[in-house]
């Protein structure tokens, strides 16, 4: 039978229970109160007890008056038992002429089968939402990379596994926040929709703001309004927040992604170094239990200290370093010391002008993480921002715009101050052990169809 044979006989199966007036979609709630995993692990305590459960039927063995199904939620599967004798001749005929992939509640008590497998025998099972598109079948299942990036709602059901990645995801931003507050950072939210693009050089998604008849641009970056932020007089801030590229895709990169932003006042970047040794370890700790990852073959061990090299002893130029990291930074190390031109918001070293006070930090030869001593001189950055602006004019469209406002904030003093950045998707990649930017991220962008 094709999918479309049999979509048509789920709508007919639809049609019919809307006629005799079962529609399931009329249902509005259902008192679940157990989680499959819940019911797996406290079988002692549970056994014998009344249970309700909700979830996705996921697998059905129906034998005459006694029938097995698998249902799907959250936390798991578990098995249920259906027998007429319990549910009544009514319910288990309308249960038996239900679909894989149909969403059903169940009430009944936990208990063992003779096989072992724990499960709940069902005294009441009612249909609370129907599937009219089939699942993809369980031998070949849903492989088709583009297939499951589109449709990440399949993924999630047919693929379990996958849900794991984007759990450890949300444990890794709560140890991220939950180290910063103990490090007395306050989390802050700046804006999304930009007059002008700045804090980095990329090139910005345009859009336009019909009331106020003007441009606007989705931000490229939090940093120029944090640093506004340490100027008003707020010494320890961050944000976890969402970044817009209009630039190209690969496993690497995505034109939306997330990355942490913080910034505090009176440090420069050793201290950003330490801090982000600190908060690396803390972030493995809380989530996988250890300071190891194996990642491509590779042992990577961010508990012993971290190499700090400057980037002249890597290579004499920009173009020879980016060449050169990707097979000689393995172990997590700093790169400090760019040369000034590269880094227009960076401060210069005071020993040696033609260089900044800036690291990356490297895993793999992957950039992880960017940080400054911030520039807090306002005449030296309008004199950087100038430079940029020579570079637009020559048709860089990616090089830095003059931000009026933020040089104006600047010019009432901004303190001494340690700036980092840290793409939390490569991050997740890392710690999680796949290999693409689009495993980590939930809706990743897609061509249309």
């Amino acid at each position: 039978m094709d999918l479309a044979e049999q979509e048509r006989i789920r709508r007919g199966k639809l049609g019919a229970l809307q006629k005799s007036g079962h529609d399931p979609f009329t249902v509005t709630k259902f008192g679940k109160t157990h989680q499959s995993l819940d019911i797996l692990e406290s079988f002692e305590i549970l056994e014998g007890k009344t249970v309700a459960i909700a979830g996705r039927v996921v697998l059905k063995r129906v034998m005459g008056k006694a029938s097995f199904v698998h249902l799907l939620d959250e936390r798991g599967r578990i098995q249920v038992y259906v027998s007429v004798n319990d549910v009544g001749e009514a319910d288990y005929s309308a249960f038996k002429d239900w679909d894989l992939g149909d969403i059903v509640g169940v009430s009944g008590t936990v208990f063992r089968t003779k096989t072992g497998e724990i499960s709940v025998h069902a005294r009441q099972i009612v249909l609370l939402a129907k599937s009219i598109k089939p699942l993809p079948d369980k031998y070949h299942g849903l492989t088709n990379p583009d297939l499951r990036f589109r449709e990440r709602y399949v993924d999630l059901i047919v693929n379990p596994e996958v849900k794991n990645i984007f759990v450890l995801r949300s444990k890794i931003i709560t140890a991220m926040r939950e180290f910063l507050d103990n490090q007395n950072f306050l989390e802050v939210e700046t804006p999304i929709l930009q007059n002008i693009p700045g804090g980095a050089e990329a090139r910005p998604f345009i859009t336009h703001h019909n009331t106020l008849n003007m441009p606007m641009y989705l931000r490229i970056a939090t940093e120029l309004h944090l640093k506004r932020l340490i100027v008003g007089g707020f010494e320890r801030v961050y944000e976890i927040g969402r970044i817009f590229r209009n630039e190209g895709m690969d496993y690497k990169h995505n034109p939306e992604f997330t990355t942490l932003e913080l910034y505090a006042a009176y440090t420069d970047y050793n201290d950003m170094m330490n801090l982000t040794e600190r908060m690396f370890r803390h972030i493995l700790l809380k989530t996988i239990g250890k300071t190891t990852i194996e990642y491509e073959g590779q042992t990577i061990d961010f508990g012993k200290p971290w190499a700090r090299v400057k980037m002249t002893e890597i290579a004499k130029n920009m173009k020879d370093f980016d060449d050169n990291i990707e097979h000689t930074l393995i172990q997590p190390t700093f790169v400090m010391d760019y040369p000034t031109e590269s880094s227009p918001l960076t401060k210069k070293k005071p020993d040696n002008p033609k260089v900044v006070e800036r690291f990356e930090l490297f895993v793999l030869g992957r950039e992880l993480a960017n940080a400054y001593s911030e520039l807090n001189d306002p005449i030296d950055q309008r004199a950087r921002f100038d430079e940029q602006m020579k570079k637009r004019a020559k048709g860089d469209d990616e090089a830095h715009m003059i931000d009026e406002d933020f040089l104006n904030a600047m010019e009432y003093g901004m303190p001494p101050t340690g700036g980092l950045g840290i793409g939390i998707d490569r991050l997740v990649m890392m710690i999680a052990g796949v290999h693409s930017i689009r495993e980590c991220l939930l809706f990743p962008t897609m061509k249309n169809k």
